[in-house]
């Protein structure tokens, strides 16, 4: 027991030092505050696209939201890619052509079955884009007014080939909900801090850019088309072992994309399975060692408390007593406390502070949902826009 003891106390220094490490780095990234009164001559043409399956309760908002923008409007352009719909989407997105929005419909570009529908999708729609820099975000998300302009603005100035952007779960007050704004709120600050650090290449499909022709340069898709999930990340890692300098994060309250919540414990679980099991196939293999981290270190925090349910002994922790269960409770006070070291300023950008009051009693749910999305992840299968995918 001493061994395992010993063991678990390195998982957690090496695990509190990661998380802050991801804490300065978070902050030493300068945020970018743009007045909505200041003049600036814009240039960039900019192409907004959207894949959709399936979204008839949410893609109207979501278009009437980029429409609101505060960028010229020959400037940009809204192509939705209709993937298979077997509802109104089509219908609805055809009310606004008449206002920079184009429908492509996959089914005319897809005749047999594939892995990956939504890299088919955005593949098609760069093919007919007019636009320099290729924006997407999902039907079920909602922008600011100051999103394109916040954008552009920052490609001018920076000539970034890559730019992820911050999105925010909106959420409403279920328990499942609060702990995936929570959740989502620290992968957004981790996103942030390492691609700041260039440490490795993380980013949200729902809000980033890319040169369209970095993307062809890159070879597009070319060699992870066959992954159903990556559409963001691992495109990114191409394009990062192409420009490593020209891969930025866009820290900018003005560049917020909300996207909504999944509804329940299952739909939860699908979409975790799913972001984890492109973990083996990425290959930005400097993520691989802070994986295994912290999965093994969620195992511990996990099978501690088993433990002791058969052995709960006294143990000699640097000359103090204490009871396996006693240590347990010490490991995960301590782990709570790094983490919330870390989430304060995370939580203070995006205006969701007192959210943190929830954190720490959702914890246990954390742990577990930890080691099975990361297990069914790499052996499991998980349903996506009612497919099933390996």
């Amino acid at each position: 027991m001493q061994v395992l003891i010993t063991i678990s106390i390195i998982l957690f220094i090496l695990y509190a030092i990661l998380i802050i490490y991801y804490r300065f780095a978070f902050a030493s990234i300068p945020i970018i505050k743009q007045s909505n009164n200041k003049i600036i001559n814009q240039s960039t043409k900019l192409s907004i696209i959207i894949p959709a399956r399936n979204e008839e309760q949410n893609i109207e908002n979501c278009l009437q939201s980029i429409l609101q923008n505060n960028y010229p409007s020959h400037l940009f352009e809204i192509i939705v890619v209709d993937d298979h719909s077997e509802d109104y989407t089509a219908n609805i997105v055809r009310k606004y052509e008449q206002q920079n929005v184009k429908l492509i419909s996959l089914n005319n570009f897809v005749t047999e079955k594939i892995n990956s529908y939504k890299k088919k999708a955005i593949e098609v729609a760069i093919a007919q884009a007019n636009g320099t820099l290729i924006i997407t975000t999902d039907a079920d998300c909602i922008v600011p007014n100051t999103w394109l302009k916040t954008i552009a603005t920052f490609y001018e100035e920076k000539k970034p080939a890559f730019i992820a952007s911050p999105v925010l779960i909106d959420i409403g007050w279920s328990l499942i909900q609060v702990f995936q704004s929570i959740d989502f709120m620290t992968l957004q600050g981790i996103t942030a801090a390492v691609v700041h650090k260039k440490k490795m290449t993380m980013c949200n499909g729902a809000n980033m850019a890319y040169e369209k022709n970095a993307f062809y340069e890159v070879g597009g898709f070319t060699g992870i088309d066959n992954i159903a999930s990556g559409d963001d990340m691992l495109l990114m890692h191409k394009i990062y072992k192409r420009y490593p300098d020209r891969v930025l994060f866009l820290k900018s309250n003005n560049a917020i994309v909300k996207t909504e919540p999944v509804k329940t414990i299952k739909q939860f679980f699908n979409q975790r399975i799913r972001w984890a099991s492109k973990a083996d196939k990425y290959d930005d293999k400097r993520i691989l060692p802070v994986l295994i981290l912290v999965y093994f270190f969620n195992m511990m925090m996990l099978g501690l408390p088993i433990i002791c349910f058969f052995n709960n002994a006294q143990y000699s922790i640097l000359n103090v007593q204490y009871t396996m269960f006693g240590f347990w409770l010490w490991m995960l006070l301590l782990k709570i406390v790094a983490e919330l070291i870390f989430l304060f300023p995370v939580a203070s950008f995006f205006k969701k502070k007192s959210m943190l009051w929830f954190f720490p009693f959702l914890q246990p749910f954390h742990i577990c949902y930890t080691i099975i999305a990361g297990w069914l992840g790499k052996f499991g299968k998980y349903t996506w826009k009612e497919r099933i995918v390996n």
